[in-house]
Parts: structure tokens; C-alpha cells; sequence
């Protein structure tokens, strides 16, 4: 689904009250491979906006501040739509402070992706503005805990949320699953999720919808942990299943390297891709926004983890490529290593 934010409103309102819609029709992000198109039912889309509700306390107005193009932004709107409220659209206003006061719901939201709470964090108003609503839903990419607590400390009731377009958008929240879903690990550490916001498959993709789709439940491309307490259960993520890194017969968890380098106080932002090598097999390249050499780098994560894991070559840059959507653009990186 593309077009301006005011268009899609105009397609989505119809949509949600026809009888027996078409399924929309969403493209993954594209950030680790060949984008695909997802076939969401309207039953779908429904069910995750109001298991996030069920979640956050009530139904209210939502900011859309994230392309529609993906399902985060279709989310934000179908959200708003549902409550009986019309988004109010961040492309509308100069800045993110004015559109927040210009909502006038009950209960207000936003969707943001890390990357603009950061910039929101350096500047008062939208500082100010963010710490006003209900709660603010961080997906999209990795939120770093000190970001996090930054925001929190500034009153930002922040919500990190996890999910994709096979699910609707956001089904984890704060890694407790929303009302409904139902979340396993198996023995590979493949993450696995179940619920009423799956999509119906790929379109035009029967191969890949029978990989993914096994007996009601989704098969994601993340690995992680569980852990029970008196809440119930608890998701961790570990990371993509093909970020682990088989460099010289040892198997790297970049993203664990990744976050070790993002805590380096010299460093601003960190990836770490794998990529060919004639004699290893795959090498460990880190890519920092920030003041870091090679060496520094290799002690840095030395300190925490094997030094087998440590990268074996490190690219600075001034900020890493992203995509629309927010996400590192880790073929870039793969591509530039």
C-alpha cells in the first residue's frame, strides 16, 4: 500500500466497513533480503489494533509519524480509524510538537522508530509534547536501553514493540505477548508466533507461505528466549537468525557484538554484518557511527565476549543507511563491506 497518508485514510475508511474486503496487500521492509508482499485480511488488521488497545489501556487518536507504505504506518491509521477518531497526520505539520497538540482524542498515541525519538529527546518542545501522551510505540529497529531511559526519565511512557508485517505489525510488546498471541522458541532458538493477526500468506508465494506458515503459527526469522514470571511470559530477543556470523568454524552473534560496540561511549550507533572471505569463510565487519578504531573496537568486545568474535574489519561513517521505515539498510552494509 503506497500514496500519501490523507489517500490511504481515504482507501483504508471504505475497506474496514465493506463486508468481505479484498486483503491488503503489505511489503516487508527489504532490510536483510528480496522485499515480499504479505496478504493481510481485514479480521487481521482488526484483531492487532485492538490487542494493542486491550493492551495500552483504551481506544484513542493516533500521530502518524511512519511511511504508510508499511504496516506500522497502516497500523497508526486502522487504529485511529476503529476508535472513531481521524489520524492526525505529522506530514500536515511543521514539526512533531505542533502536530501532537493538534490532537484532540481522549486517549492519544504515536508510533515512532528509535531513530526520531532520539532527535524528539533533543528538543524541548517535542520533548515536552511526546511526554504528554499515553504512551509512544517504538518499533521498527532496535531501541537502545540508554535511549530508553533517557525518554522515560523525561516522562515518555515508551512501549517497545515487536512484531512484522506476517503479524499485523506489533504483537510483543515490551516482550510480554499481546491478548491473544501465543509466542514459542524452538530448539534452534527460532522465535515462533501464533494469534488471530496472522496474515494469510505471501502473495503469489506459495513455496515461501508454506515455509513460513505451519499449522496456524508464523515462523520468524528471529531468535530468542523465554522466561516465565508472575506476569507470565517473557520474549527475549537475540537477534536474526541469519546474523549469526560463521567466521573461521565459530559462530558470531553479531548482534550481540553489535550492542556491545553501541555501549562504547565514543560510539553513537553500531552494525555488524558478515561477509565473504576466501580464508575464513565469513569476516566480522563493524560498521560505528563514532570514534573507534580497529583495535579499540576488537578490546571493546573482547572484554565481554570471545575475542573470536571481535570484528575483524571496522568502517565509520557519519550515519548508517536506512530505510524508509527506519531500519538499518543492513544489505548496504553488506554491500559497502
Amino acid at each position: 500500500m503506497a500514496g500519501s497518508a490523507a489517500a490511504v485514510v481515504a482507501l483504508l475508511d471504505p475497506w474496514l466497513a465493506e463486508d468481505a474486503p479484498e486483503p491488503l496487500q503489505i511489503a516487508t521492509s527489504g532490510s536483510t533480503g528480496q522485499p515480499k508482499r504479505v496478504a493481510l485480511s481485514r479480521a487481521a488488521v482488526e484483531a492487532s489494533a485492538e490487542a494493542t488497545h486491550a493492551y495500552l489501556g483504551g481506544p484513542g487518536q493516533w500521530l502518524l509519524s511512519v511511511p504508510v507504505a508499511y504496516i506500522a504506518g497502516v497500523q497508526v491509521l486502522v487504529r485511529s480509524l476503529l476508535a472513531g477518531h481521524r489520524p492526525v497526520l505529522g506530514e500536515a505539520h511543521p514539526d512533531l510538537a505542533t502536530a501532537i497538540a493538534a490532537m484532540t482524542g481522549e486517549r492519544r498515541y504515536a508510533s515512532l522508530v528509535p531513530t526520531q525519538l532520539v532527535r524528539a529527546l533533543d528538543d524541548q518542545r517535542d520533548r515536552t509534547a511526546l511526554a504528554s501522551l499515553d504512551a509512544v510505540l517504538l518499533g521498527g529497529a532496535r531501541l537502545d536501553p540508554t535511549v530508553r531511559r533517557s525518554a522515560e526519565a523525561a516522562g515518555i511512557g515508551v512501549v517497545e514493540t515487536y512484531g512484522m508485517s506476517e503479524t499485523a505489525g506489533g504483537c510483543v510488546y515490551d516482550g510480554r505477548p499481546l491478548p491473544g498471541v501465543d509466542v514459542r522458541v524452538d530448539a534452534d532458538g527460532r522465535v515462533w508466533l501464533c494469534g488471530p493477526m496472522l496474515a494469510d500468506g505471501y502473495v503469489d508465494e506459495p513455496g515461501r507461505t508454506a515455509e513460513a506458515f505451519v499449522d496456524g503459527w508464523f515462523r520468524t526469522d528471529d531468535l530468542g528466549e523465554l522466561d516465565r514470571d508472575e506476569r507470565g511470559v517473557r520474549l527475549r530477543l537475540l537477534g536474526r537468525a541469519d546474523d549469526v556470523v560463521n567466521s573461521g568454524g565459530v559462530k558470531v552473534a553479531a548482534a550481540a557484538v553489535a550492542q556491545r560496540l553501541r555501549a562504547h561511549p565514543r560510539v553513537a550507533a553500531a552494525e555488524v554484518v558478515g561477509v565473504p572471505d576466501p580464508e575464513w569463510g565469513e569476516r566480522v565487519v563493524a560498521h560505528v557511527v563514532g570514534d573507534l578504531d580497529l583495535d579499540e573496537a576488537r578490546d571493546w568486545v573482547a572484554a565481554e565476549h570471545p575475542r573470536t568474535w571481535a570484528p575483524t574489519v571496522l568502517r565509520r561513517h557519519d550515519a548508517l543507511p536506512l530505510l524508509d521505515n527506519g531500519k538499518v539498510d543492513r544489505m548496504r552494509l553488506r554491500a559497502e563491506a
